[in-house]
């Protein structure tokens, strides 16, 4: 986790599009195929979730900066 705080916002946009274009891939590879790895799409979900989940504690913790005087 503590690499994923360290990236930059574009960094992480772009990890999180390369991530989705390999989750694309998983599931319409898996459709010929019985034994596959299925551990593989359940990490790139996990990964994709836990990037959207940083960009998302950046943009409210950049809000809450931007107005000093409201709470939440």
């Amino acid at each position: 986790m503590a690499d994923i705080t360290s990236k930059g916002t574009e960094e992480l946009q772009k990890t999180i599009a390369d991530k989705r274009e390999a989750l694309r891939v998983f599931r319409f590879g898996a459709a010929g195929s019985r034994s596959r790895n299925v551990r593989e799409g359940r990490e790139l979900r996990r990964e994709i979730a836990q990037h959207l989940t940083e960009l998302r504690a950046r943009e409210i913790a950049s809000t809450k900066l931007a107005r000093p005087g409201k709470t939440a």
